[in-house]
């Protein structure tokens, strides 16, 4: 293969790359920030999921939900790596915690919704360039950088 061959491979997976990370962060922003405010408005979809199919109590909805839009904003946001880091954790783990819900009042088929945010958050994750992904970026150190340097002796 020639090396404009290769680049222009290259240059076609990159760009593939980028267009699904995109459609997969898009929708989990949009799930996230459209099912936040529907919890925060407790809308009756959300109070006959949630509270009549699965027994939670009403203000469980609310939490969840102002939890969720600043997740979808930190999502889309530029930088802020770190942030990205939680608000794809904190989306995985309602994603899982709505399924494993679902399975335990014996719901198995409302659990597959729940799955498949699940797994296109951590492709959206998986799919992040590096200025998302790298938390080095912000400058910042961490407590555990001090346990990579020399103790110094006592005087």
């Amino acid at each position: 293969m020639t090396n404009s061959a290769t680049n222009a491979a290259g240059s076609t997976a990159s760009r593939t790359r980028t267009i699904a990370y995109w459609v997969t962060t898009a929708i989990i922003g949009a799930e996230l920030a459209v099912g936040g405010v529907w919890d925060i408005l407790r809308i009756p979809y959300v109070r006959d999921i949630l509270e009549r199919q699965l027994g939670y109590p009403a203000y469980f909805a609310v939490i969840i939900g102002v939890w969720k839009v600043p997740g979808a904003v930190a999502l889309l946001a530029p930088r802020l790596p770190r942030l990205k880091e939680w608000a794809y954790a904190g989306a995985v783990f309602t994603y899982t915690g709505a399924a494993a819900s679902h399975l335990a009042v014996g719901d198995g088929a409302a659990a597959l919704g729940p799955i498949i945010f699940a797994v296109i958050a951590l492709a959206s994750w998986a799919l992040r360039p590096p200025a998302r992904r790298n938390l080095a970026a912000e400058g910042a150190r961490s407590h555990w950088d001090a346990l990579d340097e020399p103790l110094e002796p006592a005087r």
